[in-house]
This record gives structure tokens, C-alpha cells and sequence, in this order.
């Protein structure tokens, strides 16, 4: 007992060098490889933390990179050539704070948009929101799978081959699969955009040219430049997009303890998937820049051959194909999960059928509907770019919401937004309705034939 003593309390400067408890002896080795395995065992810790965690952001905001936004961000690329550059950066921004206040919004309340809405609205103003969200995403779509037909078209395959199956393969992956193993599905369909920075990349562009217009503004008078300005702003800031976000938050059962790594999924996948549309409309602008808007897929496709030569329509059909599927099966779930939390019924991708019918009732008919018109003669551009329009008009709606829920503190208490990003998220609705306005102005007066 003694001799216990007087080792714990004998300094280790008199100790023999090399003995247990030394500087350099076995017990300091052997608790610095316990530090090192302790923290190996934290980083990978954090890593599963993080794959657990993040997904809903990435798969909405890639989502948003959908047929549509290739269609157009492809446009905006051959119209204008690297014009609209510094306007997207000034979306991504936009889209930053939007996912965030939705991720925000059900992270901290375990509740979706649509059943915020529903609680904190009145029951008119809960059917508007539902509205404009079921409006926009009918004709959004029939685009996903107009996308997925166009994308076998270019490699030679008839569309009624492949858009039903398709359709039945986007409705299993839900109903008979749980969120997870959804989710994991949705984040390896993201992998078909790395396409298109490779597209850029061949391209050469003019680097010069494309580092200018990303810092200083370009506006072009007419309502071409607006149009595609609102196409813009409606296929990247998609309503689907928030309510898909904050529902998946709450699908995935996330706390308000998991939130610094849901908004850090949030705030990267706005990132990752806005710089994929900007290597989109770099890549067509180098090839094709200043010919005009674009009238097909093919022609799409072939505006990459002098970047990536016979293989150009297989490079742009994958992406098309990958996009196309992904938002094929999150935009139709957006809607469901909207009118589910309104009416307050069960929503859940790991429920039956049995249990959730409104919510897989109306999932399933969207991909029966859109499948089905899809299969008919429609022109895919034109039908892509027109629902983003629609798309840019209904964006303030329903952003005007989520502003003001994410603006009370009787609802997130010391999660509502400050002063300062009160003020800039203010700026982004005012932004993108004043944007919307113009375009409704226009194409009013267009109508009497003053504009």
C-alpha cells in the first residue's frame, strides 16, 4: 500500500527514462495510440454522423437540376452565352437561404411546410398554398418523364418503351421502399450531373469571359432576357423544393440536436447543385453561345459535339436521364407530402398503403398522369422551359410562407431569423416576385399587342 503511494507521488523527472509514466516511456505510447485510435474512431464517427444526417437538401436542390432546368440553363447558355451568369450567382444565394429556412423549419418543429401552413394559416390561405404547388408540379411532371423519353430518343430508343417502365420502376422505388433506402437511391441519381462539368471542362470556354460576367451584372432590355430571368429563378427556386426539404427533415425523424448537420446538407447541396447549372449554361455557351433558344433535346445534345465529339449525345442523354428520373419521383412527392401535412393525414415513404392512401394515392396518380402525357407528341423544350415559367410566378407565393413562419418566434423561438437575415430574406422575395411581376406585365401587355 506504502509502495503504491509513494510511486503515484514520486515526480517523473527522478523516474529511469523509459519507465512506465515517463515522457517517452511504454504507458505514454500507449496512451498516445489509445488518443490516435480514439480519434480515428471520432472522424469516422462524425462521418456516419454526417451520411446518416444529410440528404433532403441535396436530393431538393438537385432535384431542382431536373429536365427542365437542364432545357433551360442550356438556353440560357445559347441565347445569351455567359449574360445570365452573375444573375444565377445571385440565385444561388437565393436558394442557400431558402433550403436553409426550410430544413430550418422542420428540423426544429417536426413538422413539414404544408402542415405549418395548415396550423399557423387560415384554411383559405393553407388551400392557396396547396394550389399553387399541385399547379406547378402537374406540368412539371409530365416534363420529368417527357425528359426521361427524350433522353432514349437521343440514343435511338422509341419514348413508349421506356417511359412506362420508368414510371413503374419511380412508383416502386416509393411504395415498396422505406425514406432510407429511398434517399440512398435519390443521392446515386445525382451522380449523372458530374456530365456536365466534364461537358464544360472539354469545352474550353473563355475563361476570361466567364470570371467577367460571374462578378459584374448583365441585363438585356426585352422580355426574352426576363422570360428566361424567370425560368431561371423558378427551375432553381422550385416550391417543390422547400416543401420536399422540410418534409424529408421530418420523414428522416431529425431533432433540432441534428440541425447544424441538416443546414450544412442544406447550405452544400444549394451549392453543388447551382454550380452544376452554371457549368450547364458555360458548356452550351462555349459551344453554341449566340445562336438562339434551343428547340429540341437533340439539338441540345448536339450543341455539345464540338466539346465532346461522337460521344456527345450519350453525355448529355445520362444526364438528362439521371435528372429526369431523380426529380421524376421527388417532385410528385413534394405535392403529396404537401396535401397530406394540410389535410393532416398519415405521410410517409416507409408507410403502406394501407396506412398513408391520400399520400401514395396522390403519388401514384401524379406518375400516372404524367407518364401518360408524356407519351403523347409534345415539344419537350418548349413544354421543359414553360413549367419553369409557371414555375418563376408561383416561387413568391409560396416563399412569401416560408419567410413569415421562419420570421415567428412564437413558433422556433430562438431558431427564427435575426434581424440581419430577416432583412436578406425579405430582399430575396421581393427580389424574385419583382422579377415574376415584370414577366406578368409584359406578357399581359403582350396580349393587347403593347409590349
Amino acid at each position: 500500500m506504502t509502495r503504491d503511494l509513494d510511486t503515484s507521488t514520486t515526480p517523473a523527472a527522478t523516474a529511469p527514462a523509459g519507465a512506465p509514466g515517463t515522457p517517452g516511456g511504454p504507458s505514454e505510447a500507449l496512451a498516445g495510440t489509445r488518443d490516435a485510435t480514439r480519434r480515428r474512431r471520432t472522424g469516422w464517427r462524425r462521418i456516419t454522423v454526417i451520411a446518416a444526417v444529410a440528404g433532403p437538401g441535396l436530393v431538393a436542390a438537385n432535384a431542382g437540376n431536373d429536365a427542365a432546368g437542364i432545357a433551360t440553363y442550356a438556353s440560357a447558355g445559347s441565347q445569351f452565352t455567359y449574360g445570365t451568369l452573375f444573375f444565377m450567382v445571385l440565385v444561388t444565394v437565393a436558394l442557400v437561404m431558402v433550403q436553409e429556412m426550410a430544413v430550418r423549419l422542420g428540423a426544429h418543429t417536426g413538422k413539414g411546410l404544408g402542415a405549418l401552413i395548415r396550423e399557423q394559416f387560415s384554411l383559405r390561405l393553407t388551400a392557396l398554398a396547396v394550389l399553387c404547388l399541385l399547379l406547378a408540379n402537374t406540368g412539371l411532371v409530365v416534363s420529368e418523364f417527357a425528359g426521361i423519353g427524350a433522353a432514349f430518343e437521343l440514343l435511338g430508343v422509341p419514348k413508349w418503351a421506356v417511359v412506362p417502365p420508368a414510371a413503374v420502376l419511380l412508383w416502386a422505388l416509393v411504395l415498396f421502399g422505406s425514406y432510407h433506402w429511398a434517399e440512398r437511391i435519390f443521392l446515386i441519381m445525382s451522380l449523372a450531373f458530374f456530365a456536365y462539368p466534364v461537358a464544360m471542362i472539354l469545352g474550353h470556354p473563355d475563361w476570361g469571359a466567364v470570371g467577367h460576367h460571374l462578378v459584374v451584372p448583365h441585363i438585356e432590355p426585352g422580355k426574352d432576357f426576363v422570360l428566361l430571368a424567370v425560368a431561371l429563378i423558378g427551375t432553381t427556386v422550385s416550391p417543390y423544393m422547400q416543401f420536399y426539404a422540410a418534409a424529408g427533415v421530418v420523414d428522416r425523424g431529425a431533432k433540432p440536436a441534428d440541425y447544424r448537420l441538416i443546414r450544412m446538407d442544406a447550405v452544400l447541396g444549394a451549392v453543388f447543385a447551382c454550380v452544376i447549372s452554371l457549368t450547364i449554361i458555360i458548356a452550351t455557351a462555349s459551344a453554341i453561345g449566340g445562336t438562339g433558344p434551343l428547340d429540341s433535346a437533340a439539338q441540345a445534345a448536339r450543341a455539345l459535339e464540338p466539346v465532346a465529339g461522337k460521344n456527345a449525345e450519350l453525355l448529355f442523354a445520362l444526364g438528362l436521364l439521371g435528372a429526369s428520373a431523380l426529380a421524376g419521383a421527388v417532385v410528385p412527392l413534394s405535392a403529396a407530402y404537401a396535401v397530406g401535412e394540410a389535410a393532416g393525414v398519415e405521410r410517409s415513404v416507409s408507410r403502406s398503403f394501407r396506412d398513408a392512401p391520400l399520400f401514395l394515392g396522390l403519388f401514384t396518380a401524379q406518375i400516372v398522369l404524367g407518364a401518360t402525357v408524356a407519351m403523347t407528341p409534345v415539344d419537350v423544350i418548349q413544354l421543359l422551359i414553360g413549367t419553369q415559367v409557371l414555375q418563376g410566378l408561383i416561387s413568391p407565393v409560396v416563399l412569401v410562407y416560408l419567410l413569415v413562419l421562419t420570421n415567428r418566434r412564437s413558433l422556433l423561438g430562438a431558431a427564427a431569423n435575426g434581424p440581419r437575415y430577416r432583412i436578406a430574406a425579405t430582399a430575396v422575395v421581393v427580389g424574385v416576385a419583382g422579377m415574376s411581376t415584370v414577366l406578368l406585365v409584359q406578357t399581359v401587355l403582350g396580349w393587347f399587342g403593347a409590349a
